[in-house]
């Protein structure tokens, strides 16, 4: 019944009793005991008495709705500050603590502990309330694990109001051992899921008692179960995110290190290259070098070698040390070291560690780097492995990938300016040596006019004298003058044209055998009366036993001619000249007789000018003091003559002589020279 249905009785009631008292307020009361309205109050005060105890039922069901609606206010104000905590908490293992303590407050329960399943199969506590974490209880076996993920995917929760001997018969036999190991009379278990994935389970035990478990607390636990699904994966996306935040920063730390490093790196090698740059001398270039890497490195100490392939050797030129001894001017022979040296000429660059002990330094660590030249672009340098950079330091040092790129940096433009210098150096020379030939050519042509010109003149003036002569004495000597100007003429002209037939290589040999017994004094016989003239002392020696020679005759003739006049014209009177022929001695096995000639005169050449006595019109100053003149083609003609006798010719000058050594075939093959 309504409370508004009570209402309306109780009025009721209330009103006929009220009417009922007005109208038998006189009688007595035997009269209203045994009278018909008595009996109807009476009937009303029961009606009344009912309708009370109905209402009084009704206020207690009231107030049990009312302790209903207030719990539950209560656990979800609770449930909603727990749910709040677990979301601002992003460490798994608060939100597990945080979670056990709001569950035994919530569900009002004697233990409660989250498993966690680790990707072995296996389960173990993570939190629990009521110990410490050492006390937690200990870990699943598999099977018991794989159990209960079955069970909690099937049904969703797990709900055991009693755990007695019926109980644990309807359930599997490892999913009893699970509950018996508990210790547990009721139990309550829900997953926690995430994306399908079951990441462990709460389980709230009753440890005294039977429990009829409500269906609000079973939706409770399956709700903070989602919260802490929810929960754990905001932590490990924070996690990741903090993972990724600490990569990120050690990225760009890393990053920034890398450029400070580069940038570094670009700055030593800018400022080594430009002080290797700036000079054209070998020297400078590589003192700079070793002085900058042993600085910028930091290193005991760096030495440049220059090789010389042809004699196998590598010479240390220039070094900078700071802890170490020097070893500049040491010289190693290539082939003692060919584990070294083959990789160096390959273009290769090493490290090592000495496993025997230096005398000078001990036992250091060490860099070889070669310099060296691309073959494709070594013009001008007749060799690409120019010599190598070596880096000394303790014997625990490991020379790393930025010093080793750094090293081999400098060693390439180190190269690229010995290149340069080289390059330099021969233009330098080429250049002096154009200009030494440009002015050979302005004497030459200056010489050649002269020589030219006087002949001509003293002719011009002979003619003009042999008119006016008056007796015939003077017209034969003026004839005279005509015949020795036109010979002086025309042997100046033989010779030109003499040295271009031999340059061109076009003149055929005109072989012949020559006894050089009858043949040289022969030879020597229009010399005498000119070594009379300049009292010149002269002298000739041969072993009467001399073979024969096969040869071109007018070439040896020449040869000799010319040597005999340069030792006339430059042998002060009273001095001698000397001509000496003589098999050659110490041939080799199989090698072809040889003779030598030797023309020996009293005078000095200066050693500078030695090399260039047979250079195109080239004449040695002031060696000359007697004005004879000469054309500077007579020692080149005489080398060309003799290239083309197939021999060789030497000069010396020393104690006051000067000799030219002409060494050739006794027998000359008929293929031009």
């Amino acid at each position: 019944m309504s409370d508004n249905g009570l209402n309306s009785q109780i009025e009721t009631a209330q009103a006929k009793l009220k009417h009922l008292l007005d109208t038998y307020s006189s009688a007595t009361m035997v009269d209203l005991l045994d009278s018909t309205p008595f009996q109807q109050m009476s009937e009303v005060l029961l009606t009344l008495q009912s309708a009370v105890s109905e209402q009084q039922q009704h206020y207690h069901q009231l107030q049990q709705q009312n302790q209903q609606l207030l719990e539950q206010h209560q656990r979800e104000h609770h449930l909603t500050r727990v749910i709040q905590r677990l979301r601002e908490s992003l460490n798994p293992l608060e939100i597990a603590e945080q979670t056990v303590v709001a569950v035994q407050q919530l569900l009002n329960v004697d233990r409660v502990v989250i498993y966690q399943f680790k990707v072995d199969g296996e389960a173990v506590a993570v939190a629990e309330t009521g110990i410490s974490i050492a006390d937690l209880s200990g870990p699943i076996s598999i099977s018991q694990s794989q159990e209960l993920v079955k069970v909690c995917q099937q049904r969703g929760a797990i709900v055991l109001n009693s755990i007695d001997a019926a109980a644990l018969g309807n359930i599997s036999t490892e999913l009893a051992h699970f509950v018996q190991h508990q210790g547990a009379t009721a139990l309550l278990a829900t997953p926690i899921c995430q994306e399908n994935a079951l990441l462990g389970i709460i389980s709230a035990y009753q440890q005294q008692g039977a429990r009829d478990w409500q269906p609000f607390e079973v939706q409770l636990l399956q709700q903070l179960s989602t919260e802490v699904a929810i929960a754990l994966r905001h932590s490990e996306l924070y996690q990741q995110s903090q993972r990724l935040n600490v990569d990120l920063e050690r990225q760009v730390q890393q990053r920034t290190e890398q450029l400070k490093d580069a940038l570094d790196y670009e700055s030593m090698l800018k400022r080594i290259t430009d002080r290797v740059r700036d000079s054209l001398e070998e020297r400078t270039i590589l003192e700079a070098a070793v002085q900058e890497l042993t600085i910028v490195l930091n290193i005991a100490g760096c030495n440049a070698a220059l090789y010389d392939l042809h004699q196998g050797t590598s010479t240390i030129h220039y070094e900078y040390t700071q802890s170490i001894p020097t070893s500049q001017g040491r010289v190693a022979q290539m082939e003692n070291f060919p584990e070294i040296y083959q990789q160096l000429k390959r273009g290769w660059t090493f490290q090592f560690c000495s496993l025997l002990p230096n005398p000078a330094r001990g036992r250091v660590a060490m860099l070889a780097c070669p310099i060296f030249v691309d073959p494709q672009s070594s013009r001008g340098v007749d060799q690409s492995v120019l010599g190598d950079l070596w880096l000394i330091h303790h014997k625990d040092h490991i020379f790393d990938e930025h010093e080793i790129r750094l090293v081999q940096q400098v060693a390439s433009q180190c190269a690229i300016a010995i290149r340069q210098a080289r390059l330099y150096q021969a233009a330098q020379g080429q250049v002096k040596e154009l200009a030494e030939l440009n002015r050979l050519k302005d004497e030459f042509l200056s010489t050649v006019s002269h020589e030219l010109r006087t002949p001509i003149t003293n002719i011009k003036m002979a003619i003009q004298m042999l008119r006016n002569a008056a007796t015939e004495d003077r017209r034969n000597q003026y004839l005279g003058i005509l015949e020795q100007e036109a010979v002086r003429e025309a042997d100046l002209i033989n010779d030109l044209l003499d040295l271009q037939q031999l340059q061109a290589s076009s003149r055929p040999i005109d072989l012949e055998t020559l006894t050089l017994p009858t043949w040289l004094p022969e030879l020597i016989d229009p010399f005498r009366p000119r070594f009379a003239a300049r009292q010149l002392v002269f002298q000739m020696h041969y072993p009467p036993d001399l073979p024969t020679i096969t040869s071109e005759t007018a070439a040896l003739q020449r040869i000799l001619t010319e040597l005999l006049n340069n030792a006339c014209k430059y042998t002060a009177p009273g001095q001698q000249i000397q001509l000496q022929v003589a098999a050659a001695a110490g041939l080799e096995v199989n090698q072809a007789a040889q003779l030598k000639f030797e023309i020996r005169n009293q005078a000095l050449i200066p050693e500078a000018e030695i090399p260039k006595l047979f250079d195109k019109f080239y004449r040695c100053p002031n060696a000359d003091p007697w004005k004879q003149g000469g054309t500077g083609l007579g020692l080149a003609l005489v080398k060309k003559l003799v290239e083309r006798l197939q021999g060789k010719i030497q000069v010396t000058s020393a104690d006051g002589w000067t000799q030219f050594t002409v060494t050739l075939p006794v027998s000359l093959d008929a293929s031009p020279g």
